[in-house]
């Protein structure tokens, strides 16, 4: 780390971004795995993404990986690449009822038709044969009567049809509804989770960053492993959504806050220089010491959150999870250096470093 507290990973600039690129294209490759971008998302994950429950589940499948199992685990951790395939599914499904539909619409128009065919020709007939005898017509009328019972049946067959694809239709909506929440939601603090933040950095990417900088902030908590074995999870769990309350409260409304991993907490300002990161960087670093105690046993009273904080602006990199990358390699500095928690990542394109606010 630089004087500045600026991380500088080996190779310099977004070489250590490259690096990481070509390791989850070795393992890939390694792995005899397809090239599908939602494979690629979720080795990098499985790597980078401080995710262990993920990586295990990737290390325990060896080295036969089917996509199938892949997008199983894609799908159970939410995943970006894998999120759309459950709507895909429903999708399909919900194309498959639409057709159930129009397959029985068409049979009974056509149905119909026949029957308004029959009714003409015994029309004419009547009309043009006054000396038929009563047995005939008697066999045109029960004909009538037996087209008419097929008739109704298969309208009500219609309506069936059409009310059970409705609610299959509708049970689909709110499955996708559900899922959407579900997949760009945090349950236990309620924040916008990781796939959320990935959404809005390629949405940054996708309509341009130019002449708009933006900082993405990463917070992650010191030995949070250790807390949780010491005082358990659901401390743990109290720990981290008393967390989210005093992010919320510290930032503008307008700026996005995310759990991004089980301990590291992502944000997101625009319009900022890496100087002004640094510094929303340390207020949101004095606001926990500020605000969040603990008991600690071990030290025979109580104690604050150690937190160490990487930032990246968005010139850093060229795309949404060069950025993540780049942020991390910066929050990994900061996990090297207790005496300076907070370093920013310096890129090609930036050859000044961030300075502490003064």
């Amino acid at each position: 780390m630089t004087q500045e507290g600026v991380a500088s990973p080996v190779g310099g600039g977004r070489q250590g971004g490259a690096d990481r690129l070509h390791r989850v294209a070795g393992f890939m490759a390694k792995h005899q795995i397809e090239g599908l971008p939602r494979n690629f998302e979720l080795i990098h994950e499985a790597l980078y993404g401080r995710n262990p429950p993920l990586a295990r589940e990737l290390a325990a499948l060896g080295n036969t990986i089917t996509q199938t199992a892949l997008d199983q685990i894609g799908l159970k951790h939410h995943v970006l690449g894998h999120c759309g395939l459950a709507e895909k599914k429903l999708h399909s499904q919900a194309i498959a009822t639409l057709r159930r539909i129009e397959e029985k619409i068409s049979l009974g128009i056509m149905q119909k038709m026949a029957y308004a065919r029959g009714l003409e020709t015994i029309q004419h007939s009547v009309r043009e044969d006054s000396a038929r005898s009563v047995s005939e017509l008697i066999e045109e009328l029960e004909f009538l009567e037996v087209a008419t019972r097929d008739l109704l049946s298969a309208e009500t067959e219609i309506e069936q049809v059409l009310r059970g694809g409705i609610e299959e239709l509708n049970t689909n909506n709110r499955t996708v509804e559900a899922a959407r929440s579900l997949t760009t939601r945090d349950r236990l603090t309620g924040l916008p989770n990781r796939l959320s933040l990935v959404n809005r950095l390629e949405s940054l990417f996708e309509t341009g960053v130019a002449g708009v900088s933006t900082a993405l902030i990463l917070v992650d908590i010191n030995d949070f492993r250790q807390i949780n074995q010491q005082y358990g999870e659901e401390a743990g769990n109290r720990i981290l959504k008393r967390l989210a309350s005093i992010f919320r409260k510290t930032i503008k409304k307008h700026d996005f806050v995310a759990r991004s991993g089980g301990d590291e907490f992502a944000f997101l300002f625009s319009d900022v220089t890496s100087k002004d990161a640094y510094a929303i960087a340390e207020r949101l670093h004095a606001a926990v010491e500020d605000n969040l105690v603990f008991a600690a046993e071990h030290k025979g009273g109580q104690t604050s959150l150690e937190l160490s904080i990487g930032f990246a602006m968005s010139d850093d990199a060229d795309y949404a999870m060069q950025m993540i990358a780049c942020a991390e390699a910066a929050l990994a500095v900061a996990h090297g250096n207790t005496r300076q928690p907070i370093a920013g990542y310096k890129g090609e394109k930036n050859s000044q470093a961030a300075r502490p606010a003064a």
